[in-house]
Parts: C-alpha cells; sequence; structure tokens
C-alpha cells in the first residue's frame, strides 16, 4: 500500500471507532479575567473532553474583531461583564439564538435576552461603604443620597469612563431623567474626597487610613478581602460596612450588573459550543463562579461564598441590557460634564 493511502486508511480507521472524532474545541473570547475562570474551563475539559481556546481582549475589540472576521472567523462563544456590552454585541450582528431547556430553565427570565442571543452567567451588585467604627451614615439609603451637600468631600470613587460606572449612571438615568441625573452627578463631584483614581478596591481601601469615609464599589471587590487567608485582608473586611441602595418598598433596588455569554453567529463548533453555553449554568459551574471570584450567581438556587451572605441580603433592580446600552453614552457624557472625571 501506498504511504498516503495507508495514512488516509489508518485516519478512517480511527475515525470509525467508537467515541474516536477529530480534535474538539470552542474557541472563546472573553474580557474576564479570573483565574477561576480558567479553573471553570479545565473543568469543562475534564468533563467533556472539549478543549477551550481562550482569546482575551477588552469587549469592545473582541466585538469589533469578530465583526472584522466575517464569516471566517474562528470564535464560538463571546463573554463580557457588563449588561450595555452584551447588547451591543447583538446590535453589532456577531451573536445567534440559542434555544436551551437547560438554559431557559435554570437562567430567570430577566437574566436573559429576550431573542435568546445572551443569557447572565454571574452578579454583581455596585454599592455603598462605610467605615464600621463610625458607625452607618444617617440619611444614605440611596445612590440619590450620595450627592447631599452634608456627604461633602467624603466620597471615593473610581473614574467615570469605567463600565461599572457607567452602568450605574445610565441606572439612575432611566429611573430619574436627565436634569436630575445631571444634579447628582453634579453632587457626586462635589461630595469627592479626592481626584477618582484606582480600581475599585483602592476605593474601600482609601476609608481605614482617613482619606475617604464612603466608597463605590462591587460587592465581589470586598468578598475577596473576607475569603482572604491574610489577617490584614480580614480585618479590613470587618471593618467596611455595606449599604445595599434603593431598597425601601415601590423603589427600584440596589444597582445589578452581569456577566453574560453568547454564541457567536458564524461559530466553527456550535454543538459544543452550546455544550460549554449550558455547562456555565450547571450546578458546578455556577458554584465555581459564586464561590471562585465571590460573584453573586445567575441560577437562583447555587450557593454564596460566606463572604457574601455576611454582607446580608439584597433586592436587585431588574436588569435591562437594552436600555443600559441606550443611556451609556449619555450618562458618559453627563458625569463628565458635572466634573466627574
Amino acid at each position: 500500500m501506498r504511504p498516503a493511502r495507508r495514512i488516509l486508511g489508518l485516519l478512517a480507521a480511527a475515525m470509525a471507532l467508537p467515541g474516536a472524532a477529530l480534535a474538539q474545541e470552542v474557541n472563546l473570547y472573553s474580557s474576564r479575567h479570573y483565574d477561576s475562570d480558567r479553573a471553570l474551563y479545565a473543568e469543562f475539559t475534564k468533563e467533556t473532553g472539549i478543549r477551550i481556546r481562550l482569546i482575551e481582549g477588552d469587549a469592545d475589540q473582541l466585538i469589533e474583531r469578530i465583526r472584522n472576521e466575517g464569516a471566517n472567523s474562528p470564535a464560538d462563544v463571546f463573554i463580557t461583564v457588563d449588561a450595555a456590552r452584551l447588547a451591543r454585541a447583538a446590535h453589532a450582528g456577531i451573536l445567534q439564538p440559542v434555544q436551551s431547556q437547560v438554559i431557559a430553565s435554570r437562567v430567570p427570565e430577566g437574566l436573559r435576552d429576550p431573542g435568546g442571543t445572551w443569557f447572565a452567567v454571574s452578579q454583581r451588585a455596585r454599592v455603598i461603604m462605610y467605615d464600621k467604627e463610625r458607625g452607618a451614615p444617617q440619611g444614605l439609603t440611596r445612590y440619590e443620597d450620595l450627592a447631599d451637600p452634608r456627604f461633602r468631600s467624603m466620597l471615593c470613587v473610581r473614574s467615570s469612563n469605567h463600565p461599572y460606572n457607567i452602568s450605574l449612571a445610565a441606572s439612575l438615568l432611566a429611573a430619574d431623567g436627565p436634569e436630575r441625573t445631571e444634579e447628582w452627578a453634579k453632587g457626586v463631584a462635589a461630595n469627592l474626597a479626592r481626584p477618582p483614581q484606582g480600581g475599585d478596591r483602592d476605593q474601600f481601601r482609601a476609608i481605614p487610613s482617613g482619606q475617604c469615609q464612603l466608597a463605590i464599589a462591587n460587592t465581589y471587590y470586598l468578598a475577596a478581602f473576607g475569603a482572604s487567608q491574610r489577617e490584614e485582608d480580614q480585618t479590613l473586611f470587618r471593618r467596611i460596612g455595606v449599604i445595599f441602595p434603593n431598597q425601601a418598598p415601590g423603589d427600584r433596588g440596589a444597582h445589578v450588573n452581569i456577566s453574560g455569554a453568547g454564541l457567536v453567529k458564524t461559530a466553527p463548533h456550535r454543538a459544543d459550543a452550546i455544550r460549554f453555553l449550558e455547562f456555565l449554568v450547571s450546578d458546578k459551574a455556577q458554584e465555581m463562579f459564586a464561590l471562585g471570584n465571590m460573584e453573586y450567581p445567575a441560577v437562583p438556587e447555587a450557593p454564596l461564598h460566606p463572604a457574601l451572605t455576611a454582607m446580608g441580603s439584597f433586592r436587585g433592580e431588574t436588569v435591562d441590557a437594552e436600555r443600559t446600552n441606550t443611556n451609556a453614552g449619555p450618562a458618559l457624557q453627563i458625569m463628565q460634564r458635572a466634573g466627574w472625571r
């Protein structure tokens, strides 16, 4: 037998064996950069034999990259933080609807795109933090209260152009309208204890040192200190108090943003990609999101990390990705006009 024919014969025989297949893989374009996610992907490969090829980058850049790659894009799955970017990906035409009973039965309707192009895999709340040694500030129960002159020179927060703050301001814009949101942003800018700098951790870290008395940050950043084995981290966690804003009856609830996933329109490994998407809402994956990265799971029955439980329960506002995306640009303009840079 000629060598070429022999190789083809061996390949055909291998493919005919039960369970044999060419290399199975899912090409994942993700803007999440957490070690716990890599552990999650390794678990999926362990369970299924399907390899995850990870391409990381900024969400908007990944969306544009998939668009530019067109029909030849190797991307199978797109994952990002921020509801607005999920809506942006859907509007860019890079995602396709997924009909999955597994996803529909496990992820609440409010955390799924009505058109089926994306769904949430985890959640995080954006809250107000304070120094327990000073006591909870009186009259601070809503995001709107952060503009009150009583809190002049007390507040630490990161720059306005970060998606976390854009999403928060977009929420206020939807609830209060442009004029009241503009006044709110001016009040927040006037109440800053220092120019915006650093990330969320830097905001509440500045509380014990006296640089500020209040901070705006996401819950999972503080929870990471509560999960740490270092005594200094535990000390900080015990000292920082959390206010879940807008909890009164009839109010909208604390601002919640999500991480979400969708199937790329031109996915070359569609079946394996859907299998991966369904894995993301499995008990194992939801536990890894919740316990590995201290996020609130998307599946209601999934466990919480004890550090999150210690912060208390809350009612979150409804996630509206389309509205957040529509309001994102105007919200950023309002904050920057107000002097919140």
